[in-house]
């Protein structure tokens, strides 16, 4: 009996150990199996992760850059760019002048439209000391016969452009004969359509540095030639003191671009400004 027990063993290691040697240890029928645990990919503490497995982020563009520029173009660039300001100054200017012109006409058409009795527009005149409305200042603006000039109408005031340069001499608040002929013109064209009636002698000039040593500031310049036309106007013509006042606006206020011969010419000028208001002094008068 114990024989055989013997003999049951020797069987049993014998079938263990063919098995193992033909099929593994893996495949020992007395080895434990254990329960494999399912791979980690996240890496081990201190080792970065691959960058094929990271997350793509999207990055902004970079700023431009001008490094590379070539300067003559920048350069080029400005002198395109002050050229369309220019004409864009040019054609504003152009503008303005049309609508003038536009509303003068539609001036004349509406005084040509009058009823009969009325046929030339009223003149720009109040005894009450009530200010003209600006209808009649417009309406009245064109009965002034100044051939070599061109008034304007400007929201409730009429403005008179008068060159500089035929008033006075270059650089100088010297008045000119042929500019004491047209102020004395003028003068009596104010008085017939707007008689006792508030007006502004502002003087301007262009942006040119000043070639008189008289003068150390444009504002001084344009002072004294609208000091000029005061003095001339008060002493040679029916024009009262009460009636006018001073301003010099140097360079302050061009009509046009001064980046041209011909706009600094215009800018040179004095503007004698019309004002709806009338002189206390010239409606006690009356």
């Amino acid at each position: 009996m114990a024989a055989s027990h013997r003999r049951h063993a020797r069987c049993t290691l014998a079938v263990a150990a063919l098995t193992a040697a033909t099929f593994g240890c893996a495949a020992n029928p007395f080895k434990k199996q254990q329960s494999l645990a399912p791979p980690s990919l996240d890496p081990p503490p201190g080792v970065a992760a691959p960058a094929h497995t990271l997350p793509q982020t999207s990055s902004s563009a970079a700023p431009p850059s001008y490094a590379d520029v070539d300067g003559r173009q920048l350069e080029a660039a400005l002198v395109r760019s002050r050229q369309e300001s220019q004409v864009m100054h040019d054609e504003i200017a152009a503008l303005q002048d049309q609508l003038a012109s536009t509303s003068s006409q539609l001036a004349q058409t509406r005084a040509a439209g009058l009823p009969p009795g009325a046929d030339k527009p009223p003149r720009a005149s109040n005894d009450g000391g009530v200010p003209t409305t600006p209808v009649v200042m417009q309406s009245a603006m064109t009965q002034l016969k100044l051939p070599d000039l061109q008034p304007r109408f400007d929201g409730a005031v009429v403005r008179i452009d008068i060159p500089a340069d035929r008033l006075f001499d270059h650089g100088t608040a010297n008045l000119l004969p042929e500019g004491t002929a047209t102020l004395t013109q003028v003068s009596n064209e104010l008085e017939r359509v707007y008689p006792g009636h508030f007006i502004g002698i502002e003087g301007h000039v262009d942006t040119e540095p000043l070639q008189n040593a008289s003068w150390t500031s444009p504002h001084q310049l344009t002072a004294a030639r609208s000091a000029a036309v005061f003095d001339f106007l008060t002493t040679r013509t029916t024009m009262h003191e009460s009636q006018l006042f001073l301003v010099a606006h140097g360079a302050n206020h061009p009509l046009v671009s001064n980046a041209t011969s011909a706009g600094r010419t215009r800018n040179r000028r004095v503007e004698l400004v019309v004002y709806p208001d009338r002189s206390a002094v010239d409606i006690a008068a009356k």
